[in-house]
């Protein structure tokens, strides 16, 4: 699969060093150059300094070929801009973005985008694990109380 990770933080660099060990095509954009040290040595990760809202920057990284794009960086915003550039741009099929507020995250489910919200995952895991449960599928953490 060819990967493009846009955010070099810990979950974009430990996504990088999976999928690469997998044997997976990845390219990691970093707008800091001092984030990419996350990803250690002998990564064989491609990776780019940039902005993955940039369009140039996204065709370096060969977005044109892209199985799937990550957007992993800090920022909400700039999570969904660029899933939604990835998406509706360049058709990539498999669009994903980290999404730290829960609610923002509902509402960009609603526009269409896979958006995975790291805290609600941690917490609903925890307490199933403290509860003695067995874990659940993905969408059963990651959604607000109330939706659907």
């Amino acid at each position: 699969m060819n990967v493009i990770i846009f955010g070099c933080g810990r979950t974009g660099a430990a996504l990088a060093r999976m999928l690469s060990s997998n044997g997976d095509e990845v390219t990691v954009i970093e707008r800091e150059p001092e984030h990419l040290a996350r990803l250690g040595h002998d990564h064989g990760c491609r990776v780019i300094i940039g902005d993955g809202l940039d369009d140039d920057v996204l065709l370096d990284a060969g977005i044109r070929d892209a199985d799937a794009f990550i957007a992993s960086t800090r920022g909400d915003n700039t999570n969904l801009m660029a899933a939604q550039v990835a998406q509706t741009r360049y058709g990539v099929s498999m669009v994903c973005a980290k999404v730290n507020d829960p609610d923002r995250a509902r509402e960009y489910r609603k526009m269409g985008v896979f958006s995975i919200t790291p805290n609600l995952l941690t917490a609903g895991m925890m307490r199933d694990w403290l509860l003695g449960r067995d874990f659940l599928p993905i969408d059963a953490y990651n959604k607000v109380e109330g939706e659907g």
